[in-house]
């Protein structure tokens, strides 16, 4: 897709939401690049219609390149994003077709299983129901789907916790896609202070060492309205 010639980029915009959890994947994944981008903040659930031209899905991200090229949806983007920035010692999929499947098939985990079972349900009654009207469901949020979401996330940790014992990283020797996804979707529930690190430490010791590098600082200064992260969201030593 390419937008109208009209609109003038001098720099790549990502469309985002700060708490949008594939938005903070392709951050990530821009920075480990080395590659700028504006960002601009999207809220998906008022489907503006200048935001559905771009993503008809109505999900985030969305890449809109400095050569107007458009990019919707976690894989597009990320596919675009590898084939377009990654040189060949910066690859975050893979050197070989066993480790591009094994990145590919973590950040999938992370992207499908780990969100619907956690990331939805808590993001959606915690931060994103306040937002709403009433009359399109906002309110207070249903602590039982919160309550839900949140049991289920120590089975997520205790299989980070194993990979991260057995590897270097959680795909493999080096940094892929599968730690940015992973980090992605729990440091928007560590924003919320909902994240039980000290349930396994080798978790935890993966998370720091993510948490660590340089292109995670920009999420660590996130600020949504009306909701304060905990002190040790943004503590590397935490």
């Amino acid at each position: 897709m390419m937008i109208a010639d009209q609109d003038v980029l001098t720099m790549a915009r990502l469309l985002h939401y700060p708490l949008d959890p594939f938005s903070r994947r392709v951050r990530l994944q821009l920075s480990e690049y080395g590659s700028e981008v504006e960002l601009t903040q999207e809220r998906p659930w008022e489907q503006r219609p200048g935001f559905l031209q771009l993503s008809p899905s109505g999900m985030l991200p969305v890449y809109i390149d400095d050569d107007k090229t458009v990019a919707s949806g976690i894989e597009a983007v990320s596919e675009y994003l590898e084939e377009l920035r990654a040189g060949f010692d910066n690859s975050l999929i893979g050197a070989t077709p066993a480790e591009r499947a094994e990145s590919r098939r973590l950040a999938a985990w992370f992207d499908g299983k780990f969100y619907h079972e956690v990331g939805a349900p808590v993001l959606m009654e915690k931060v994103i129901r306040r937002f709403l009207p009433p009359e399109t469901g906002g309110g207070a949020p249903n602590m039982n789907r919160v309550r839900a979401g949140l049991g289920r996330i120590r089975q997520h940790l205790e299989y980070i916790g194993m990979l991260a014992e057995a590897r270097n990283w959680l795909a493999g020797d080096k940094l892929t896609i599968a730690d940015l996804a992973a980090a992605a979707h729990l440091s928007c529930i560590d924003y919320l202070g909902d994240v039980p690190w000290s349930g396994n430490e080798a978790a935890k010791t993966w998370y720091q060492r993510i948490k660590s590098r340089p292109s995670f600082r920009p999420l660590l200064a996130d600020h949504v309205r009306g909701i304060t992260p905990p002190r040790a969201y943004a503590d590397l030593d935490f």
